[in-house]
């Protein structure tokens, strides 16, 4: 989150004073306006407003029909909420290797491709864009479903077209450490009718059927599935935050370019599958060995993260996925299902070591959207002396 004040105070007011904060309601109706703004950036002919990232991962699993029986193919460098929603659908997570733009390999992804893979996420982590050219020509060419985890990339894109739009469906998410923030929220974007009904059932069986005409003209029966609704109060804050997103993803790129333009010379970033469209949150400073990365990144000014040392993002600290417990109830598990019998994984930390070597070797600084010339030029220095 990088911008919030009053505007967003004065909309809670409103929702509060109105006192309607069910979803469905004949007021403000902040969530419906939250879904039609969705649709408006983004293009796409469907939106569904949620509760978080991971529950718009989940349910467009569960809308393309992914469960038990089926691979899906993740990358080693995501949060694991990624992981988690693909055994949420009852599917077996495939965890493939990232390149040198800290993205998933295309070419891992089809090295990992098998008669039993139905979807891939590639998820364009820190806001990097993934190759989608690359992967989409793959998941064409095997016939496989692609959800774009952009829950890190808000207004974020590739080769102009917004990052969660360009494969089949899309997740974004809302929560406190992203570009835009309600808090807590996620949203579901498609052009797949059958996909939107299904979603929009299982993320709010409970009540979907219930409230409002949210099932008029529907060809898909309702079924039992999760409650991911969110409300008027997180709609409200998110209404603000969206337009704002055009103006803090135009600074954070304007602010790392000039840092990149200024330091082109004497040090080497990360490649990128699009810079242009690279949402700017994150320099990412690339190494020859993990020794150098961590010295730079323990000098004055600097603040600087390895992301091997991120957690829960790098696949070997998915202990919940590493160790094969998909679920409390071993009959509700993915990893025991008679389905999945054939495609369990030998999942260890060592697996993917193209993916841990490059995350050791690079080191991360934020960029502020709001820092000005004096303060950038600040940080370069300070980058300069460290480098040296």
């Amino acid at each position: 989150m990088y911008r919030m004040g009053q505007e967003e105070i004065n909309e809670l007011s409103k929702v509060i004073m109105a006192r309607d904060l069910f979803k469905i309601n004949e007021g403000l109706q902040e969530s419906c306006q939250v879904e039609n703004k969705l649709k408006e950036i983004f293009g796409s002919q469907y939106s569904i407003f949620m509760t978080s990232g991971h529950a718009a991962l989940t349910s467009g699993l569960v809308a393309m029909g992914i469960g038990p029986g089926d691979e899906v193919i993740i990358p080693a460098y995501t949060y694991i909420a990624t992981a988690m929603a693909v055994v949420a659908s009852g599917a077996i997570p495939v965890i493939a290797e990232v390149d040198d733009t800290l993205t998933v390999s295309p070419e891992d992804i089809e090295k990992k491709i098998s008669k039993y893979t139905k979807a891939v996420i590639p998820v364009h982590i820190q806001g990097f864009p993934c190759n989608m050219g690359a992967i989409m020509d793959i998941a064409n060419k095997h016939n496989l479903f692609v959800l774009e985890d952009a829950c890190q990339a808000d207004g974020g894109s590739y080769h102009g077209n917004h990052l969660g739009t360009i494969g089949h469906a899309g997740a974004l998410s809302f929560n406190y450490y992203k570009i835009v923030s309600c808090g807590e929220g996620g949203a579901l974007l498609t052009d797949k009718r059958e996909w939107f009904e299904k979603a929009i059932i299982y993320q709010d069986s409970s009540a979907v059927a219930f409230f409002g005409d949210q099932m008029q003209g529907f060809s898909t029966e309702g079924f039992c599935g999760n409650e991911y609704r969110s409300n008027e109060l997180c709609a409200a804050v998110l209404n603000v935050q969206l337009s704002r997103l055009d103006g803090i993803v135009a600074d954070l790129r304007k602010n790392k370019k000039y840092i990149m333009e200024n330091l082109k010379n004497i040090c080497e970033f990360i490649p990128s599958n699009d810079i242009d469209g690279d949402c700017g949150t994150t320099l990412a400073f690339k190494f020859e060995t993990e020794e150098k990365a961590r010295r730079f990144a323990s000098q004055t000014g600097i603040n600087g993260m390895l992301p091997i040392d991120t957690g829960k993002h790098v696949y070997k600290h998915w202990t919940p996925i590493i160790e094969k417990r998909g679920a409390f109830h071993p009959l509700m598990d993915p990893f025991k299902m008679e389905a999945n019998k054939n495609i369990v994984p030998n999942y260890s930390e060592d697996m993917c070591p193209k993916t841990l070597d490059k995350l050791s070797k690079v080191v991360y600084m934020d960029v502020n959207p709001d820092d000005n010339k004096t303060e950038l030029d600040k940080k370069i220095e300070l980058i300069k002396l460290a480098l040296k």
